[in-house]
C-alpha cells in the first residue's frame, strides 16, 4: 500500500474542518493557482503539452468560479449578490473563451479583478474591513459588455 502523500492529506482534512469564509477563501486561491498554471502552458513548445496544460487549469479554475457563484445566497446578500453573480457569469464567460481559442486576453483580463476580490474578502476575514467589496460607482459585468453603474 503507497504512503500517504502528507499535502493531500492535510489539505483535505483543512476543507473539511474550514470554516465558511475559509473556504471561500480557499476557492479564490484555488483559482487564481489554476490560472497562473494555465498561463505557464502558453510558453509550452509541445502542442499537445501546451493545450493540455491550458485546457486542464482552466476547466479547474472554471469549476471553482462556478462553485463560488452557486455559493452565492442573493436573497440574504441582496445587492453585492447579485453583482456577484454576474462578475462570476462573466469571468465564466471569459475563461471559456479563452480555453476554446487558447487565448491568454480572458485570464489576463480576469486575474487582476479575482485577486481584487481575494484580497478583499482576505481582509474582511481578517477584520481589516467592512465586508464591502464594491465602490461607490461599482462596475456591472455581463457576459457580453462591462459598463459603470
Amino acid at each position: 500500500m503507497p504512503a500517504a502523500n502528507p499535502w493531500s492529506s492535510y489539505r483535505k482534512i483543512s476543507t473539511q474542518t474550514a470554516p465558511p469564509g475559509q473556504l471561500v477563501l480557499m476557492l479564490f486561491d484555488g483559482a487564481l493557482r489554476s490560472l497562473d498554471r494555465a498561463q505557464a502552458g502558453f510558453v509550452c513548445l509541445e502542442i499537445g503539452e501546451r493545450n493540455a496544460t491550458i485546457h486542464n487549469n482552466l476547466s479547474r479554475a472554471i469549476d471553482i468560479v462556478r462553485e463560488l457563484n452557486q455559493s452565492l445566497d442573493v436573497e440574504a446578500g441582496g445587492q453585492l449578490a447579485e453583482t456577484l453573480r454576474n462578475l462570476y457569469n462573466f469571468f465564466e464567460s471569459r475563461l471559456v473563451e479563452s480555453n476554446l481559442k487558447k487565448s491568454r486576453r480572458g485570464i489576463d483580463e480576469i486575474v487582476p479583478m479575482l485577486k481584487q476580490l481575494r484580497d478583499a474578502w482576505f481582509s474582511m476575514l481578517n477584520g481589516g474591513g467592512t465586508g464591502a467589496v464594491l465602490p461607490e460607482t461599482a462596475p456591472t459585468w455581463t457576459a457580453n459588455s462591462l459598463q459603470t453603474a
